[in-house]
């Protein structure tokens, strides 16, 4: 059987499993092992465990339930609700201050916690009704909550960037240092975007109780005092500290990535035994058995993933593939363009972790073979995905924002993250047109690459 057949018949079924409702684990290990039987020697079937054993024995995947652990200490204990309450009270008197703050509070919780429903929960759970209480409207505050939350697979410790770096074979460090500068483009462009957007619903309320005496709650505005600002510090700054501490560690080569996670996961836990006194069996049981459901799940995930990905390395798709590309002629800038765009299709289906792995084997040699920079184009694909967890049909984040804020309406959440998703198409072009942005930090840091 011909190769492109072969690659046609494997991503069909790959996707007729997918639309069962079968799990995505379960449906790469079927295709990968139902191909193995049929079209490799059957000494192939008793490598399985092996295979996957291989290509997972990774010290830099031991890294993700590690830091796992480390969000879940932060998203299962007050935490997360302390370090929104401060962020709002230092930001109130900015213009969509309170919007800016569930911003800031999703990125440096998507910093602590490395996963984007986790930030969407913890920080949504609180921000949702405090900006619905304050007048914003409902399709505003899930807006921002969502998109904020998506900070998590780009920040670092971003378990989507750790993958990406052991697709790549890129330098993890680097990679994380290089998401910095787009995190800060992102987090200002979504912090412009609440403020202009708050003024704009200011306006219109102050307009209505001008006009017809209608008042709304963005009229009453409490202002903190002093007292409250700083009687909310003493609980933040010690995990503010801890996140610090933890990049400081990994970025200064003081300790590797899987040590940086195992500290930061028990300092974290510690944190929460001295400031909220979790430390009863009871008390750490949920975020032990969040730690351990997550970390079995994209383990899992990545496991039968990367039997994927050698089952097509194998059969020579993935190289037909990107043989294939390539013979198309493509400019530089349209092959980038049809790489972005079939990832947005798969972010209708896939998550991150799964299109990383799935995908690398083909995009990669192309992209490479272009003159693109792999680090920067890892950082282009993680905005690009991210884009999938707030876009339709599928849209991760918006199932979660669901879930924290049952009474607003779909169609309200759609039409509330579309403005973030323009956003973040702002942000790909100029990070192409100023590739700086992404390489720049870590090249200062740590040295040109040679």
């Amino acid at each position: 059987m011909e190769t492109g057949t072969v690659g046609v018949l494997y991503a069909a079924g790959t996707l007729f499993l997918m639309f069962t409702g079968l799990p995505i684990a379960f449906a790469l290990g079927t295709i990968a092992v139902t191909f193995m039987f049929f079209l490799m020697p059957h000494s192939a079937l008793d490598t399985v465990t092996q295979n996957v054993y291989e290509e997972m024995s990774s010290i830099t995947l031991l890294s993700i339930p590690l830091f796992i652990l480390k969000g879940a200490a932060i998203g299962k204990s007050r935490a997360g609700g302390d370090l929104y309450a401060a962020i709002h009270a230092w930001m109130g008197r900015v213009p969509g201050g309170l919007g800016i703050a569930n911003v800031l509070a999703c990125a440096l919780f998507a910093a602590m916690a490395g996963s984007s429903p986790a930030t969407c929960s913890a920080i949504g759970s609180a921000g949702i009704p405090e900006m619905r209480a304050r007048g914003y409207s409902p399709g505003f505050a899930a807006g921002l909550i969502a998109a904020g939350g998506t900070l998590g697979i780009l920040l670092p410790p971003s378990i989507t960037m750790i993958l990406f770096s052991v697709a790549a074979e890129v330098s993890l460090g680097r990679l994380f240092l290089a998401a910095l500068g787009p995190g800060v483009l992102l987090v200002t462009l979504f912090s412009l975007y609440a403020a202009w957007r708050y003024t704009r619903e200011y306006r219109a309320a102050l307009h209505a109780y001008q006009e017809a005496g209608t008042r709304s709650a963005y009229l009453d505005d409490h202002v903190f005092s002093w007292r409250e600002k700083l009687a909310l510090l003493p609980r933040v700054l010690p995990f503010v500290t801890l996140l610090i501490g933890v990049m400081v560690a990994l970025y200064g080569g003081l300790a590797t990535p899987s040590e940086t996670a195992g500290l930061g996961g028990l300092l974290a836990l510690v944190l929460i035994g001295l400031i909220y006194r979790v430390w009863r069996p009871r008390q750490l049981a949920p975020i032990f058995t969040a730690t351990l459901r997550e970390s079995t799940m994209l383990m899992f995930i990545i496991g039968m993933s990367l039997l994927y990905s050698y089952v097509m390395s194998y059969l020579q798709i993935s190289q037909q593939a990107a043989i294939w590309i390539v013979s198309l002629g493509l400019s530089k800038w349209l092959l980038l363009a049809a790489i972005l765009g079939f990832v947005v299709v798969l972010g209708f289906f896939l998550p991150p972790v799964s299109i990383i792995l799935m995908t690398a084997p083909i995009i990669l040699p192309p992209l490479k073979a272009a003159g693109f920079d792999l680090l920067w184009f890892g950082v282009i694909m993680t905005i690009v995905m991210e884009m999938g967890l707030i876009h339709p049909p599928v849209g991760l984040n918006i199932f979660v924002i669901r879930n924290v804020a049952p009474d607003i309406p779909l169609k309200d959440v759609v039409w509330g993250v579309l403005p973030f998703v323009v956003l973040m198409i702002l942000a790909v072009v100029a990070l192409s047109v100023f590739p700086g942005i992404v390489t720049a930090f870590p090249d200062w840091a740590l040295g040109q690459r040679s």
